[in-house]
């Protein structure tokens, strides 16, 4: 098995996966929080209740990635118009760097509407890993936002018309069905 295709199954999260979204997110973002002195940052923070009532809305998809019954990894999307907003990337710790973080950046085309245009994504101006993962897979800076202590650097993927409606960017077995 290639690192790009650890993950042995990649779907939408089901709300009877939230407790086991929350321990990996929780996990993931240590680093984070860390590199920034901030425990507090909201994927650490965030309650189950609060992580359910995000998985229930209409407008968020979060799609999880798995190795046997294990969830390794997902990925959260806001969905407003033509744009969605990539949020909470995470990758459990010890299978980061097999490429699972990347095949979930492609394994979302399939599930936005054919409204969306852009991907927007946002991280810490000082995350510099996430910034040129992200920048090696078509996003390109945009611009700074300071909220409190942090300042975020915000990234934008055009998509074009084919890989939005056909969602070619990801593999076959990325797409829902």
């Amino acid at each position: 098995m290639t690192d790009a295709t650890q993950a042995s199954r990649i779907t939408l999260v089901p709300d009877a996966d939230a407790g086991e979204l929350l321990t990996l997110r929780r996990a993931a973002f240590v680093t984070e929080a860390q590199q920034y002195n901030d425990p507090f940052i909201p994927p650490l923070t965030q309650t189950l209740a609060e992580l359910r009532a995000d998985l229930a809305r209409d407008d968020v998809v979060t799609v999880g990635a798995w190795e046997g019954p294990r969830l390794v990894g997902s990925i959260r999307v806001e969905l407003e118009e033509n744009k969605a907003t990539l949020g909470r990337l995470a990758v459990a710790p010890d299978m980061q760097g097999r490429g699972i973080g990347t095949s979930l950046l492609f394994a979302i085309i399939p599930y936005l509407p054919e409204a969306v245009t852009e991907i927007w994504v946002f991280t810490g101006k000082d995350s510099k890993e996430n910034i040129s993962m992200y920048a090696k897979h078509g996003f390109e800076q945009h611009h700074d936002e300071t909220a409190g202590a942090l300042t975020y650097t915000y990234l934008r993927r055009v998509l074009h018309e084919v890989e939005a409606r056909s969602g070619t960017a990801g593999s076959a077995d990325s797409r829902p069905g």
